[in-house]
């Protein structure tokens, strides 16, 4: 690589508050041996169904450490948002907001408005330009403005929390779907990364499942923000 790797940031491990531990009801009679058949059933009745169906999120959520505040902001604001949207200060594009989302944690990162990227207006009654909520838009946008760095799929390794993740789900030029990097596992040849966005709500999707499972032949593009 002509860059270098990216120190990696160091990770925290949180209990994601959607995992669900399985649970038998006993029957207020039940010997104690029963009581333990059973707990070691639903164990592993859970661990089959686990194993059975695509994870979509990491077992465990990370919060970054020694990261740049202005990222940190970004992240916080992308980690809060993600599912319950800010629509106190910003508008809403229903069934495609994951542009207006992305551009909305790059102004909590510290990136100011353009007359080439921006918005007014809040919930349903807003206005905006192009490139705040269109996909391939944003991706012209920032190409022009040379605010980020383009890279590909092959360069992960100099991918960084905060950076921005856009698909081509059909590989014709265009970008499909843009969000942002929230977290980065594993080293060299064997990185994965997680992002957060709306329209497919998510605070932590795998990368490699949007683009094997959820859109299989999607590819996957990034913008590394200095």
């Amino acid at each position: 690589m002509a860059l270098a790797r990216p120190a990696r940031i160091g990770v925290v491990a949180l209990v994601l508050s959607g995992i669900v531990v399985g649970s038998v009801a006993l029957a207020s009679g039940a010997r104690q041996g029963d009581s333990t058949q059973a707990s070691t059933a639903a164990d592993a009745a859970s661990t089959a169904v686990q194993e059975s169906e695509p994870r979509e999120t990491p077992a465990t959520t990370a919060s970054p450490v020694d990261v740049d505040p202005a990222v940190q902001a970004q992240l916080s604001y992308a980690l809060t948002y993600w599912s319950d949207y800010n629509t106190d200060e910003y508008g809403v594009v229903d069934g495609n907001d994951c542009v207006n989302f992305t551009s909305q944690s790059l102004v909590a990162r510290g990136w100011a408005m353009d007359e080439d990227w921006w918005t007014s207006g809040t919930g349903s009654d807003f206005d905006f330009s192009s490139p705040w909520v269109s996909s391939t838009a944003f991706m012209n946008y920032i190409a022009d403005s040379g605010r980020a760095t383009a890279l590909t799929d092959d360069q992960r390794d100099q991918v960084k929390l905060g950076d921005v993740v856009q698909f081509d789900w059909d590989n014709s030029g265009d970008r499909d779907h843009t969000a942002v990097v929230s977290r980065i596992e594993g080293s060299g040849d064997d990185i994965e990364i997680f992002y957060a966005g709306h329209t497919d709500d998510t605070d932590y999707l795998s990368v490699d499942f949007a683009i094997t499972e959820k859109h299989p032949g999607g590819t996957a593009y990034y913008w590394s923000i200095p």
